[in-house]
């Protein structure tokens, strides 16, 4: 059998880096994650800020 290369679109969490693809075709986003659950999988997570303490 000869090899092929399949290219097919998918999604990826920017929560839990969760990678998948679509049952149907349909070009709406998804609501959820799959696997986390989360609504704001698009979003990336705001990373806290840390303090820094000034020495003077």
């Amino acid at each position: 059998m000869g090899e092929i290369k399949i290219v097919v679109d998918g999604y990826k969490c920017e929560r839990c880096k969760h990678e998948w693809i679509p049952r149907s075709r349909k070009k709406l986003n998804p609501i959820i994650c799959p696997s986390c659950k989360s609504p704001y999988w698009n979003i990336p997570k705001k990373r806290k800020k840390t303090k820094t303490v000034s020495k003077g």
